[in-house]
């Protein structure tokens, strides 16, 4: 009986685990943007070249 509960908190941490991970990756909101003001970015391609 004690090593269900084992193995279910361990499957829990890694659920939680997998969500933290998941979530922190998310980034920043809106389109990516060169470095800089506008008037000293020296080749105005999209950012980051794919």
């Amino acid at each position: 009986m004690r090593a269900w509960r084992w193995r279910r908190a361990a499957w829990l941490g890694l659920v939680l685990a997998g969500l933290a991970l998941a979530l922190t990756a998310c980034g920043k909101k809106g389109a990516p943007q060169a470095p800089g003001p506008k008037d000293q970015i020296t080749f105005p391609r999209t950012y980051p070249p794919y």
